[in-house]
């Protein structure tokens, strides 16, 4: 069976995530024994806060009529074995209910903007009546640094996330930070099958506990939805739907794709050739359609079969119908007409990978144009969570409880897919319509979660403020000469602030008056105007060599290590090529620090262009600026660029580039990965807020105390609603709903 890796994890002090995956219907015995767990390959996609992929597609059958038997029988047993195991709340509790909303990137300058004149009255009033105050957020600031910082009221030397992404020192290759995926050792081949045998595990690698594991072994409930760096899922007294890094189930952070018929301009972007017939594409895949008559063939591409070789698919067809405005769409079993520039519903998708072995997906649809070129945009394939392949919550059928209540929903963890429009294969306002749709889902899910709240601890994060930002922010430089186009975008940013006001005060109103309510956002934003490639840098004073014959690949595939003493990975992330450390290390230890403060003295001296203003705010060393135990786990140097900078997409994907300071040319045009002390979160509470300057780490003990509990010793934060006033009640007042 899957294994975990819970006896590792308990002693370090981390959560450990469940990892049996189940199938969507009871398989035989014979094949729920057998097929276990199943690897598939994937590329890798990384986007500044859009993620890294990694191979992560697994398959696992169990037996759920008897797994579901065996709890039943057992509940009454369980409930007294926790009843006997449930710690005694040392203090005198200040809340029995408290909600967490997250409003992922709502920047405080916009929020005092918008105040000021009148149209955010929900915040106001919080604001007015409780408190408001600049967030400080992690170090690095990157969104699964600063959830994990809150999750477990530790920096990243204290959970061990620096970065989307980390290193294999053996193999200087790109992994996933947040969790490991482990295949099963021997693999049985049986004619064209492959059987999994013994076990396989996937776990989670942010270390320390969360704050609600420790709620729970008081006896506190919690619900936890879409908080990110939550996959795999992990055991505790709640319910959990996980978040970013969740992947899709082709295994990637979501991959799109694109049908086209040819005869226009392709979107923009680097060919790959996986899967076969298809042109891929930073974040998806461009596939021709072929015309067969009256009617558009291609085949979608699924995941890769984890029973036997090669890459599952689905024949597609499309009949335009210039009539009806739309196209007809045949997949899988389903057949629907989808008319131009709006969105299907979800779609169900079967890979069938063997007799009884089906893997189950779900997707929308949307035609960009009906005109020749006829385009059809596919969404990344989300697990459907009714059969979910892996684990996406907990208990696991707490998505397949959520689905049956309130429909399909999207399950990928960065589920708005930035990509598409970077790769110009949708459109502004095809993006804002897909983030609406995934907003509206959430909102549904949380806000039905607090009707039926009593007691305990509820958190949601939403991510729509934060992608809309990454897509438009440029678009907020008001005063200059635009487009009526550009005005309009402007106001579609402007009016999410409106709506994610009006979701505070659906929240404020559903969580009632005796709960204590905190409204965050875990960084701002600022413009990214111009692209850093430190790696470009490192090579021009000598730290870096390439290879003599470039390839063009990804991920310091033409870096020589034979020569090279210091690399860029990442997002802001420098690593040593360190003598026993990495697989052709260098550096002596004797010398490290020497180069750590060389290359820190050069950067900080960066300038773009001869007489140019200053590119790097900051360097951090962890070595010495953390003092968390996992500090010597990430970069060797962590830099903090200026405002209007972040690493260029060359240096982020570890490609060979020659220029250092660049022009930023994609939609992505808002970002806060640069110097920490730049883009503060916000912070609005019905409590007061005992601290001028709170930071992100300050919330996961802060919680604990308003039940009462004793935050533990690594949690390096303080109580923020607290302090020398004592106890805080929340503060009843009437509020606007807006």
């Amino acid at each position: 069976m899957l294994r975990r890796d819970d006896d590792t994890a308990e002693a370090q002090g981390r959560p450990t995530g469940p990892t049996g995956l189940r199938g969507g219907r009871m398989l035989s015995l014979l094949a729920a024994a057998l097929l276990i767990l199943a690897p598939a390959a994937a590329h890798a996609y990384i986007g500044p806060g859009a993620g890294f992929a990694l191979v992560t597609s697994f398959l696992s059958f169990v037996i759920a009529f008897f797994a579901a038997l065996f709890t039943l029988l057992t509940y009454p047993i369980r409930i007294i074995v926790k009843r006997i195991r449930r710690k005694r709340i040392p203090g005198t509790p200040r809340a029995r209910k408290v909600v967490v909303l997250g409003l992922d990137g709502l920047d405080p300058d916009i929020c005092e903007r918008l105040m000021s004149k009148g149209e955010l009255p929900n915040l106001s009033s919080l604001a007015s009546t409780g408190s408001f105050r600049r967030l400080g957020t992690s170090t690095p600031a990157m969104s699964p640094v600063a959830w994990s910082t809150f999750s477990t009221g530790t920096d990243a030397s204290g959970h061990g996330i620096f970065d989307f992404l980390s290193r294999d020192p053996s193999t200087y290759a790109p992994v996933l930070s947040s969790s490991r995926v482990k295949p099963p050792e021997r693999v049985l081949k049986l004619g064209p099958f492959r059987i999994p045998l013994g076990g396989g595990s996937v776990t989670s690698l942010r270390r320390s506990k969360s704050f609600w594991k420790i709620l729970g072994e008081y006896g506190i409930f919690s619900t936890i939805l879409r908080v990110p760096i939550t996959f795999p899922p992990e055991r505790f007294e709640g319910v959990m739907l996980s978040g970013m890094c969740v992947p899709d189930l082709r295994g990637t952070m979501g991959s799109f794709t694109y049908f086209t018929e040819g005869g226009g301009d392709e979107p923009e972007g680097e060919s790959g050739g996986q899967p076969a017939g298809a042109e891929e594409k930073i974040g998806g895949f461009v596939i021709q359609l072929e015309r067969v008559g009256d009617a558009l063939r291609a085949s979608l591409p699924g995941p890769e079969n984890p029973v036997g070789e090669g890459t599952l698919s689905l024949p597609l067809e499309a009949r335009i119908d210039g009539k009806r405005g739309g196209a007809d769409i045949r997949i899988s079993s389903s057949r629907f007409f989808l008319a131009q520039r709006v969105y299907s519903p979800w779609i169900e998708l079967r890979f069938r990978a063997a007799p009884g072995v089906t893997l189950r997906g779900i997707a929308r649809f949307y035609i960009t144009s009906l005109e020749k070129p006829f385009g059809l945009y596919v969404s990344p394939i989300h697990i459907d969570p009714e059969k979910p392949a892996m684990p996406i919550s907990h208990p696991g059928y707490y998505a397949v409880y959520l689905a049956k209540r309130q429909g399909p929903f999207g399950t990928l963890g960065l589920a708005e897919d930035t990509w598409a429009v970077n790769e110009q294969v949708l459109d502004g306002w095809a993006f804002i319509d897909q983030a609406y749709l995934f907003h509206r889902e959430r909102e549904r899910m949380f806000l039905d979660s607090l009707r039926r709240m009593r007691k305990g601890f509820a958190a949601c994060v939403f991510d729509i403020s934060d992608r809309m930002q990454h897509m438009f922010f440029k678009y907020l430089v008001e005063g200059r000469e635009d487009s009526e186009e550009e005005r309009a975008y402007r106001k579609a940013l402007y009016d999410m602030y409106r709506e994610m006001d009006r979701l505070v005060g659906e929240t404020r109103t559903l969580a009632g008056e005796d709960a204590a309510l905190v409204v965050m956002s875990d960084h701002g934003f600022k413009s990214f105007r111009r692209g850093v490639d430190i790696n470009a840098w490192l090579a021009s004073e000598g730290y870096l060599e390439w290879k003599e014959e470039a390839t063009g690949g990804e991920y310091l595939a033409d870096v020589d290590w034979s020569r090279t003493k210091a690399y860029a990975l990442g997002l802001g992330g420098i690593y040593l090529n360190r003598r026993g450390r990495e697989r052709d290390g260098i550096v002596g230890r004797e010398k490290a620090d020497v180069l750590k403060e060389d290359i820190t003295r050069g950067l900080l001296a960066l300038t773009d262009g001869p007489g140019g203003t200053s590119v790097v705010s900051r360097i951090f060393n962890p070595e010495k600026d953390f003092s968390g135990p996992y500090r010597n786990e990430g970069p060797d140097l962590i830099v903090g660029l200026q405002e209007g900078y972040r690493i260029s997409w060359n240096c982020a994907r570890g490609k060979r580039g020659d220029t250092v300071t660049l022009d930023n040319t994609r939609s992505w045009s808002g970002d806060h990965c640069i110097d920490p002390e730049l883009v503060p979160g916000v912070l609005f509470s019905n409590l007061r807020c005992a601290a001028e300057k709170p930071n992100i780490i300050d919330i996961a003990p802060s919680i604990l105390r308003l039940f009462g509990i004793d935050p533990p010793g690594y949690m390096t934060g303080t109580d923020i609603f607290g302090g020398e006033a004592g106890a805080v009640e929340p503060r009843s007042t009437k509020r606007p709903k807006g």
